[in-house]
């Protein structure tokens, strides 16, 4: 019995030692490896995104490259002449005139084309049944607001995007009319969409009755 418990107790001690040396010399697997040993790992902080470390620069936010897309305007008339030497363009009949900033229409219309190198035209003119829509962004940020001029004439000038129109002009914005009560009278619609009279002229504000408060009774 002595000797039965002396070699059970060198079986046991010889598979031990070869379990061992065995997880020794046994490569290790995915599930075993381990990033860093606890006392390498740093404790994020409220700041620190979950698995970013605290120690890693954020990456610089691309800013949005600026627009490099050419305004295009489009005119269409029933003629058209150009004269190369003046850089001068002439369109008439049923003329419309469509650009991201305004919208025009007339009998005739007469462009002056820079002479220096992709930069379209320096002034138009608008004659007979003119009309002109320009639209105002909406400070409360809703759809915008809309004006529309008629006149015999208009004059456009690229520089500071004013449109003059001459010769019984009139602006509409919404239900309200701005009317000229002398044929001197000159209305100026800028790039903002504001207007500006010189002149004799006459306003009509309305209103819609649907939209109208109640009068308050004395």
């Amino acid at each position: 019995m002595r000797n039965f418990g002396l070699g059970a107790a060198i079986l046991c001690f010889v598979l031990v030692a070869g379990i061992a040396r065995g997880q020794d010399s046994a490569s290790p697997t995915p599930s075993s490896r381990t990033s860093s040993s606890p006392s390498e790992k740093v404790p994020p902080t409220k700041d620190t995104p979950p698995g970013k470390s605290p120690t890693e620069k954020p990456k610089d936010a691309k800013k949005p490259a600026a627009s490099t897309e050419p305004i295009v305007t489009e005119i269409y008339a029933d003629q058209t002449v150009f004269d190369s030497a003046q850089s001068i363009g002439i369109f008439t009949g049923h003329v419309v005139v469509t650009d991201p900033r305004f919208n025009i229409q007339g009998d005739k219309l007469t462009i002056f084309i820079s002479k220096k190198q992709n930069e379209g035209f320096e002034k138009a003119i608008v004659e007979g049944n003119v009309g002109v829509v320009r639209d105002r962004p909406s400070e409360t940020g809703g759809p915008p607001d809309r004006m529309v001029g008629r006149s015999d004439k208009a004059v456009y000038t690229a520089k500071d995007g004013r449109f003059e129109l001459t010769g019984n002009p009139r602006v509409q914005r919404g239900l309200n009319i701005h009317v000229a009560t002398s044929p001197e009278t000159v209305m100026i619609l800028n790039e903002k969409g504001h207007l500006e009279t010189q002149g004799p002229s006459r306003t009509q504000i309305r209103q819609d009755p649907n939209n109208a408060s109640p009068t308050p009774k004395p």
